[in-house]
């Protein structure tokens, strides 16, 4: 076989959300599109804001050449400036254009700060279950990630991490709204997590960093709010995406952006900005740059997200099955009391898909999503319950 031996496994592990969504592709083909429920995948469905429609009409009726040309491999700087102020506002902390690098989505973020600071054998810890394309990321950068069990609500563990990072640690990730759970880590929890790295880093004599992936940020439930980590660490970064904020997924745009009093800063940024380059996403896209420059502080309507997590909270309610409530994001995460992969194919019969959360790095779990219409989920409802009981009376 000619192919990476690395890449091979990694098709294997990341199969899940794949494999379910050809399933549903396969099922729409012979059942039907109406007789199908697909809540496989996090695909923004809400509509960008007006906003957004706006500032593309602006751009094309101000059509410049220039708009398509090089630009410096951190983006352009009016850009950086205007993300460096929606950081200051929502997290309270003062950031210049100089601790914004732009990136292609979060995803990009993630990796070139991993390029930047992991040496072969270091560290990355973050809570399981995890969005599987950390284990990826790290390894991508000669990392070795490491989940770290959650408490039975999913929030932090801070024993957990106490008893995992060793001196070989250089990274703790978190990710809050969390992907596939929903969880939003309290100000007290981070103040632990924050408190208990300063100890370690102190006692390892050398910094651990603590990266927060924030793509969910501003998709928050019932007033909800996510507490900053920059207002909380010194050696702390933010991943960011407009991806779901403003339906741009397909857009691939965010930054990465570091505290100001960050250690190593002027080197750590440096390499960033290289690591942009030679990992041959060179440069946030151009067009999509000065979109978000336009919308910075938009959003789509999260109450369309919330209400979709109702509907489905209550078929999950009448169905017996236990979750964890989601504060924010786009899944749910509950707890099917069975062989995930069992429970999945049981429900495929009924056409209707969902992942198992083994993918996720937890078994007896099942990851539903809220991107599915209102009126699509409330149709759930009966096949859903009918296949439950039907599960039940042959336990």
């Amino acid at each position: 076989m000619s192919i990476s031996k690395q890449m091979l496994s990694y098709q294997e592990k990341s199969s899940w959300i794949r494999k379910m969504f050809e399933e549903g592709l396969k099922l729409k083909q012979e059942l039907g599109e109406d007789k199908v429920f697909d809540l496989t995948l996090g695909n923004p469905d809400v509509p960008p804001p007006e906003e957004v429609y706006l500032a593309l009409k602006e751009m094309i009726e101000n059509y410049n050449p220039e708009y398509h040309r090089y630009m410096p491999n951190a983006g352009f700087e009016d850009v950086r400036a205007k993300m460096a102020e929606k950081v200051t506002i929502e997290h309270g902390v003062r950031v210049s254009s100089q601790e914004i690098v732009m990136t292609c989505g979060a995803a990009g973020a993630l990796n070139i700060v991993f390029k930047a600071l992991l040496n072969p054998g270091e560290e990355v810890l973050f809570p399981s279950p995890f969005f599987v394309e950390y284990i990826f990321y790290a390894e991508n950068h000669q990392g070795v990630p490491k989940p770290v069990p959650t408490n039975e609500d999913f929030s932090l563990n801070l024993s957990a991490f106490d008893e995992m990072i060793t001196e070989k640690t250089k990274i703790v990730l978190i990710n809050s709204p969390n992907n596939p759970t929903g969880q939003v880590y309290t100000e007290e929890e981070l103040k632990e997590l924050a408190n208990l790295l300063s100890e370690k880093s102190k006692k390892f004599g050398k910094p651990i960093y603590l990266v927060s992936d924030e793509p969910y940020r501003n998709l928050t439930f019932d007033g909800e709010t996510v507490p900053s980590i920059l207002k909380l660490y010194q050696n702390s970064i933010i991943a960011y995406s407009f991806s779901k904020e403003l339906g741009l997924a397909g857009e691939r745009i965010g930054f990465a952006a570091i505290h100001p009093d960050i250690e190593h800063k002027d080197p750590l940024l440096s390499a960033m900005i290289m690591a942009n380059r030679i990992l041959g996403f060179v440069n946030a896209p151009s067009l999509a740059q000065r979109l978000v420059m336009k919308c910075a502080f938009s959003k789509v309507k999260v109450n369309i997200y919330q209400e979709r997590r109702d509907i489905l909270c209550k078929i999950l309610d009448e169905a017996g099955i236990s979750y964890v409530k989601p504060k924010g994001g786009l899944f749910i995460f509950p707890y099917v009391g069975m062989d995930d992969i069992a429970f999945c194919e049981h429900l495929k019969k009924w056409g209707i898909l969902v992942v198992p959360g083994r993918g996720f790095g937890k078994l007896n779990h099942v990851r539903l999503s809220l991107c599915v219409p209102s009126e699509k989920l409330q149709a759930l409802r009966e096949p859903f319950l009918y296949a439950i009981s039907e599960l039940r009376a042959r336990a």
